[in-house]
C-alpha cells in the first residue's frame, strides 16, 4: 500500500508541514531533517503525487497552445506541423504537457485567451498566428501568465516571440532570381490579415524597388498558403496577355499549386522559374524539384520552448529572436536555367 505524508512524517518525528516543504524544495529545512526525511522516503520507495507537488509550487508543467486568429485546416500544414513537433519535444524534456486549446470554440463562444489559460492554470503559453488576430490575443500578451508568440509579435512584459527573419527570406529569393537574369516576377502572397503575409509582400516590393524592377498589380496575387490558392492564382495569371518570367510564391504549398496550374494550361513548367519558401519534405520531391528558401523549423519550434520556459523561469530573455532562412537550388528555378533567360 502506498505510503502517505502522515506516515512518513511520524516515522520522522516532524510534522506533515515539514515533509510538504522538503518535497517541495524549500530551503527553510534544516539539512539533517532533510537528509532523515529522504533516507525514509527512499527506504519505503514512496513518490509523492504529481497533484501535491503542483499545488504547492503553484505550477501545473503544464502549456498553452493556442492557434490566434483565422485558422486553415487547424494549422495541419507541414510548416506548422514541423515547428510544433520540434517544440513539443524539446519543452516535453523540460517537463512540460501540451493542453491544445480548440479554435473552433473560441470562435464559436467568443471566449477569452486569458481567461481560459487561468481556468486550466496553465505555467504559460505559446500562441501561433494566423490571420485577423483577435483583440482577446493581445489581452493575454499584457497580462502575467508567460507567453511566447511563433509568427506573431508579443511584447508584453511576460512574453517573447521567434519567427523567421522574413525580410532576408525575401530578399534571398529575389537576389536568386536576379541572378538568373530575372526582372519580371510575380508575387503569390499569403492568408491576408496575417503578420507573415505583410512582412514578406513589403520585403518583397522593397528588394524589386531597391533593384528598379518592375511592380506590376496584376503580378501581386493572393493566396492563402496551401495549394489550392496557389492553383487558383496562377490560372487567373495565365489568363493575361502579359507574363512574368518567374513566379516567386511565399510558400511551398501554393508554389505546387502553381506548379499543377502551368502543367494543365498550354505553357510548360520550362517557361517560368518557379520559387517557393519554406523547404518543406515534399518540396524535393515534385517535378520539376523546387528551389525554395529554407525556414529552419527545428530551430523555430525549439526556440520558442526555450524562450517559454525562460519566461515561466522569470530568466532574462530577449523579447523577440529572428533566425536567417538559407536557399536552397533545386531543379525549377536552379543555375542550370540561366541560360534560358539570358
Amino acid at each position: 500500500m502506498r505510503m502517505t505524508i502522515k506516515e512518513i512524517a511520524e516515522l520522522a518525528g516532524v510534522s506533515r508541514a515539514t515533509v510538504s516543504k522538503i518535497i517541495n524544495n524549500y530551503d527553510d529545512v534544516g539539512e539533517k531533517t532533510k537528509k532523515r526525511v529522504l533516507d525514509i522516503m527512499e527506504q519505503h520507495n514512496y513518490r509523492p503525487s504529481y497533484s501535491a507537488q503542483t499545488l504547492a509550487r503553484k505550477k501545473t508543467n503544464v502549456i498553452g497552445v493556442i492557434y490566434a486568429g483565422e485558422v486553415n485546416a487547424d494549422f495541419n500544414h507541414p510548416f506548422f506541423v514541423e515547428v510544433i513537433d520540434a517544440f513539443k519535444k524539446q519543452i516535453g524534456f523540460m517537463g512540460y504537457d501540451l493542453l491544445f486549446f480548440s479554435n473552433e470554440k473560441f470562435h464559436k463562444e467568443e471566449e477569452d485567451f486569458l481567461e481560459r489559460c487561468r481556468h486550466y492554470n496553465v505555467d504559460g503559453c505559446i500562441v501561433i498566428s494566423g490571420g485577423n488576430v483577435q483583440p482577446s490575443v493581445y489581452e493575454l500578451d499584457k497580462s502575467e501568465i508567460p507567453c511566447v508568440g511563433l509568427e506573431i509579435q508579443l511584447n508584453g512584459p511576460n512574453s517573447s516571440f521567434v519567427m523567421s527573419d522574413n525580410h532576408q527570406l525575401i530578399e534571398l529569393g529575389v537576389d536568386h532570381l536576379v541572378d538568373l537574369g530575372i526582372q519580371n516576377i510575380a508575387y503569390i502572397g499569403g492568408l491576408r490579415g496575417s503578420l507573415i503575409t505583410k512582412l514578406r509582400e513589403e520585403s518583397f516590393r522593397f528588394h524589386m524597388k531597391e533593384k528598379n524592377l518592375p511592380i506590376k498589380t496584376n503580378w501581386m496575387l493572393e493566396g492563402d498558403f496551401f495549394e489550392e490558392s496557389g492553383y487558383n492564382a496562377v490560372k487567373k495569371l495565365l489568363l493575361q496577355n502579359e507574363l512574368p518570367q518567374a513566379i516567386f510564391a511565399s510558400a511551398d504549398m501554393m508554389a505546387f499549386g502553381a506548379m499543377r496550374a502551368i502543367k494543365e494550361s498550354a505553357y510548360s513548367l520550362e517557361d517560368f522559374a518557379i520559387i517557393g519558401l519554406d523547404d518543406i519534405p515534399a518540396s524535393r520531391y515534385v517535378n520539376p524539384a523546387l528551389t525554395t528558401i529554407r525556414q529552419d523549423k527545428v530551430k523555430l519550434g525549439e526556440t520558442a520552448a526555450t524562450l517559454l520556459h525562460a519566461r515561466i523561469e522569470e530568466l532574462e530573455v530577449e523579447q523577440g529572436v529572428y533566425l536567417p532562412g538559407e536557399l536552397v537550388v533545386r531543379e525549377s528555378c536552379g543555375y542550370h536555367r540561366r541560360k534560358a533567360f539570358l
